[in-house]
């Protein structure tokens, strides 16, 4: 199948993802038109996306009779930042957009979750629409409605709940991705299986050669059972109060990561890779899974040219950094650890010597 056509349900309003997996060249275009509100469109990039793909969106849209204009913004991480939302409403001011104006998030998670804040908070609430050109955007951030910016102290601290209108992910897009940014996105989607789906941990063992030789039919497949997990815990648990934050599997330990090296340094996808390792070491050390599903994690990452080994970052300094993520509720640090392959739940039951100790064994 070229095309797939998934549904998120939420409070606000429900949308769909458009999964193009064809090789032929395809309108899509047009799929967006249908969910772009007024007149006024903004297209915001990033300054190695722009090139590839703005171009050809621009015209496409102003085909339709709209009025678009762009933001670029510099390309990385460590531009999640206060500075860039800022430079979005600059934008968007000195054009003179009025709230029926829709924003158009063209690139990766970066841009995605900066644009959606904007969205969010530019005139109290505007409309976005999501087109991920990364394989970490397209199965995790692009869908959901998490949007925000970094804080020098924390990752992801500032932000807001705000669904796009729809999201378009093209996997053609895969073509001009970076091999250390495909990887990094593998990283999420091995996240899936392991919190919910043994079944498609095995898949993805089984099909790896073919994901790594970018095959736009599995690479399809992949992505839309992502999405469809993705979907399922959204449709629960809208804003995080419960089953979405089995989501973070890996990610309290992968922030410090990304935290303490600064951002950029280490991508996103490479930190939670990480976090997984440590995560699984942990449930092996409160006697949750076998050493041997541990191996078994270690080797599928390893297989999509992940790492699995920490840098050194001293255990009370992580300690203190874990101390900022959302998770801690009354003092306590929440981790979210593994039953088995394919069951997670989020836990503050444990002896803080034996996080110590699973920090101190992965430096």
């Amino acid at each position: 199948m070229s095309e797939q056509t998934l549904i998120v349900s939420t409070q606000s309003h429900d949308y769909p993802i458009f999964i193009q997996s064809s090789a032929d060249k395809v309108d899509l275009v047009s799929r967006l038109v249908p969910f772009i509100k007024g007149t006024q469109v903004l297209i915001v990039s990033n300054e190695t996306v722009a090139p590839l793909y703005l171009s050809e969106l621009t015209q496409g849209l102003k085909s339709h009779g709209f009025m678009v204009h762009d933001c670029v913004l510099p390309d990385g991480e460590q531009f999640k930042n206060q500075h860039s939302i800022t430079a979005i409403y600059d934008a968007l001011l000195e054009r003179h957009f009025a709230r029926d104006c829709t924003l158009i998030a063209l690139g990766g998670g970066v841009i995605g979750d900066m644009v959606g804040f904007a969205a969010a908070s530019f005139m109290r609430g505007v409309n976005f629409i999501q087109v991920p050109t990364t394989l970490l955007a397209q199965v995790d951030s692009s869908v959901g409605g998490k949007t925000g910016i970094n804080h020098p102290r924390g990752k992801n601290m500032i932000g807001a709940f705000w669904q796009p209108q729809c999201v378009l992910a093209d996997m053609a897009t895969f073509r001009t991705l970076p091999d250390r940014e495909f990887a990094a996105g593998m990283a999420e989607v091995i996240k899936y299986a392991l919190i919910m789906d043994d079944e498609f941990l095995a898949w993805l063992e089984d099909n790896a050669e073919a994901i790594r030789a970018k095959d736009g039919a599995v690479l399809g497949q992949m992505v839309y059972r992502c999405c469809a997990y993705k979907a399922q815990i959204v449709a629960a648990d809208e804003r995080e109060s419960g089953v979405r934050a089995l989501l973070n599997f890996g990610h309290t330990f992968g922030h410090v990561i990304e935290t303490h090296q600064g951002y950029g340094n280490w991508l996103h996808g490479e930190a939670v890779a990480v976090g997984m390792v440590q995560a699984a070491l942990m449930s092996a050390k409160l006697g949750l899974i076998d050493h041997a599903d541990v191996v078994r994690i270690k080797r599928i990452l390893t297989l999509f040219n992940l790492p699995t080994v920490a840098p050194a970052i001293d255990t009370q300094t992580a300690l203190g950094l874990m101390g900022h993520d959302k998770k801690v509720q009354q003092g306590k640090i929440r981790l979210v650890l593994l039953k088995a392959i394919g069951k997670a739940f989020v836990t503050a039951d444990f002896e803080l010597s034996a996080l110590e100790e699973v920090l101190a064994e992965t430096a």
